[in-house]
């Protein structure tokens, strides 16, 4: 049965929205063409109408993975003004939600270790996302450099796997918590 142009696009985004999150929580490796197509409802071989390979869905739902989180620190830099939207990204990215909720969490968590396995595209979505996350970091917060941005997002990002990563609740609160409180510190200085 042949489907309209309409429901095509609707069902490459179901495809896109079911591999993000299954990506972001087990990592492209960790998942199936056929556990996605299910998911969404759809056969394993409408894949192939929509996309050339499993890295091209990847690489197109770590793009819409990032995208939507660079809406997101947009919108708190907007609402914190630039004496606090440093800190107020900080604040949101370590938290519980992010931390206990990977399929819904940060794509650079998830996807950091398959981008730089597998290159290309992926690598190519990854790189695009953590380059406009950083912008946002530097260009919302005027006393922040390019250097400074980039050291936020390392300790953001490190800190949040190791808070996933230690398996004990307390000490993973303890991780985020340190991590906000330095990151409050730094972007109190001048740059």
């Amino acid at each position: 049965m042949k489907v309209s142009r309409e429901q095509a696009a609707r069902n490459r985004d179901k495809v896109v929205e079911a591999a993000s999150r299954l990506f972001r929580a087990r990592g492209v490796e960790g998942v199936g063409i056929n556990e996605v197509m299910r998911e969404c409802g759809l056969t394993h071989g409408g894949f192939y109408n929509q996309f050339t390979s499993k890295q091209a869905l990847a690489a197109e739902a770590c793009a819409r993975s990032l995208a939507n989180g660079v809406t997101r620190w947009r919108a708190l830099a907007d609402k914190s003004g630039p004496d606090d939207a440093a800190s107020a990204i900080a604040a949101d990215y370590l938290s519980a939600r992010n931390r206990d909720a990977p399929e819904r969490g940060c794509a650079l968590l998830a996807l950091g270790p398959d981008a730089a396995r597998q290159g290309g595209e992926l690598a190519a979505a990854f790189r695009k996302g953590f380059n406009d996350l950083t912008d946002i970091i530097e260009t919302s917060s005027p006393d922040l450099s390019r250097e400074d941005a980039l050291a936020r997002m390392a300790q953001m990002v490190g800190a949040m796997i190791l808070a996933r990563g230690v398996a004990d609740p307390i000490l993973s609160d303890e991780i985020m918590a340190a991590t906000r409180k330095a990151l409050m510190k730094s972007g109190d200085q001048p740059a």
